[in-house]
């Protein structure tokens, strides 16, 4: 996935969820859009620098956008969270998630389920049953380069596991994949102490049959300039 051409400056604040305010190398400050309703825990610290998009079109209010921070540590956070479902849909498409390589059609966003869902990936081969894929940005990194999702308690992502196991019950293939998007994340794990019943609901997903895949996001460079990034390393769980 290609970026568009990318602008950085200092964090100096991100309020009211949408909006962050940085700091230019030119010492202007300018407000930003930020696409990402999350707790953004490590992501977002005074600072930082944020890489950020430009748009051209007149009638949004803040041409800017959000995309990635780099963290005083040197580590890259992809905090677009648009980003992640883009990103997955051309690992499917390029056949880099090898654990689901062999199915020829992807349809995003379907409507599915007893909760009434919309799954973020519905894979189809011949021969095949259907497979649900429920896409989980993550961008938590706790101690020893292990990352963690949720960040904060999710009513919503509760729904999908409980959505995900009634597929798997019924004998089509459901997926939980969790797209880490942070460098310096090396394994993942569920954050169990930031949401007992989500884990609870996980593991009575995977008891259930519902697989689990995690794969790792590598960023490209040009002049030291991130250009471009990709899903083609699976993350140990």
């Amino acid at each position: 996935m290609q970026f568009p051409s990318l602008s950085h400056g200092k964090l100096i604040k991100r309020y009211k969820r949408f909006l962050a305010d940085i700091l230019l190398p030119n010492g202007e400050q300018i407000t930003l859009h930020c696409p990402n309703t999350g707790a953004m825990t490590g992501c977002a610290i005074t600072g930082d620098t944020v890489w950020f998009s430009t748009s051209d079109n007149p009638k949004r209010k803040y041409a800017h956008t959000w995309e990635l921070t780099e963290t005083q540590a040197g580590d890259f956070i992809c905090v677009n969270t648009q980003r992640a479902n883009q990103l997955v849909q051309e690992a499917l498409t390029q056949q880099w998630i090898a654990e689901l390589a062999h199915y020829q059609t992807i349809l995003p966003e379907q409507k599915y389920g007893a909760e009434n869902s919309r799954i973020d990936f519905l894979l189809k081969a011949e021969h095949q049953p259907d497979c649900f894929v429920e896409v989980k940005s993550t961008t938590l990194l706790a101690k020893h380069g292990v990352g963690m999702f949720p960040d904060a308690k999710t009513v919503r992502g509760q729904k999908h596991l409980r959505e995900l196991t009634s597929i798997a019950q019924s004998g089509q293939q459901a997926v939980i994949f969790f797209a880490i998007l942070h460098t310096g994340i090396q394994r993942f794990a569920v954050a169990e102490h930031i949401d007992p019943e989500y884990a609870k609901l996980f593991e009575r997903a995977k008891q259930a049959g519902v697989k689990v895949l995690a794969y790792k996001a590598q960023i490209e460079f040009s002049e030291n300039v991130p250009v471009a990034m990709n899903l083609q390393i699976s993350c140990e769980i």
